[in-house]
């Protein structure tokens, strides 16, 4: 397994609705990150088509709905295709509709290597305004590679549910990708104080790729970054980048960086010999909460 990776992430600014201009960015990024040497390289939540929702317009008319495609699907097609001749990985944001029934839309990422088009993830958590054109998607996303498995998640997912990196750590994951379209709507604490505080407990690397300035109605942050362990234990070290609220951050701009995974520790899922050699991670226990938590009635209240 290898341990030294070259990784890219863009902060982009999609063209609301225009795929054809959006699909020959992605793919001019792509090239330009393969030329400085890059492995994986990181695109928006919805980079194909922009995020933005028409609220008063029914679900069937939306842009989202117009503009998904399957995956694979023309647009994952030319960028696997892309990726394979250039021997890297690449991950965006887009639309995807659903094979077997065409009204169902999913907030997803097309994931693509070395070999071509890899798979989808479709997005777990909706905040608002998603659910008025998105399904929710029901499965976590590990990928392995030559450096060991990476998990990919989408924005709220990686924000706001901490079982997603603490899965994908447990499967020996040490890089997590995440691909968002962060508004400033949100706030200024939401995306750094909770990607910082992902790589302290994990002990794991985040790429973040976030869209940057205006899309339909909202203007995003950017602050696309590489962060992760620092050599002083229980510190956070930015690689490459911006935090979501640096001056800088909106720029469109690809941020490069060549990182060390050896320094991601995952001692909680490590035999602690003080205990018998169990794990300070103890999912058998977490399973039993979880169940506790369905059974209440007062649970979703």
């Amino acid at each position: 397994m290898k341990d030294i990776i070259t990784v890219s992430t863009v902060t982009f600014n999609a063209t609301w609705g225009d795929k054809a201009k959006n699909l020959n960015r992605i793919k001019g990024y792509i090239e330009a990150a393969a030329k400085k040497g890059s492995n994986f390289i990181v695109f928006p939540e919805m980079a194909l088509t922009g995020y933005d929702d028409e609220e008063d317009k029914p679900k069937a008319e939306k842009m989202q709905s117009k503009e998904a495609e399957l995956i694979p699907g023309p647009s994952s097609l030319e960028v696997g295709e892309l990726t394979k001749k250039l021997g890297v990985y690449a991950v965006f944001g887009m639309p995807e509709r659903d094979p077997d029934d065409p009204s169902i839309i999913y907030n997803a990422l097309a994931i693509c290597g070395p070999e071509g088009l890899i798979r989808s993830y479709r997005k777990m958590h909706l905040p608002y305004p998603e659910p008025h054109w998105a399904t929710r998607g029901d499965k976590p996303c590990v990928i392995d590679t030559e450096w060991g498995p990476i998990g990919i998640s989408i924005c709220y997912d990686s924000y706001c549910f901490p079982e997603m990196m603490r899965y994908e750590g447990a499967k020996g994951a040490r890089m997590h990708i995440n691909c968002t379209a962060l508004a400033k709507c949100h706030g200024i604490a939401l995306g750094t104080t909770t990607l910082e505080a992902q790589v302290i407990v994990n002990q794991m690397y985040v790429v973040s790729s976030n869209l940057g300035g205006k899309d339909l109605y909202n203007e995003f942050w950017g602050g696309s970054s590489i962060i992760g362990p620092s050599r002083n234990f229980w510190e956070v070290h930015y690689y490459a980048g911006y935090k979501f609220t640096d001056s800088l951050a909106i720029e469109c701009d690809m941020h490069t960086a060549t990182i060390d995974l050896t320094l991601a520790g995952r001692d909680i899922f490590r035999a602690n010999p003080l205990i018998d050699g169990a794990t300070d991670y103890r999912p058998d226990k977490y399973i039993e909460m979880c169940r506790d938590i369905l059974d209440d009635p007062n649970f979703g209240k």
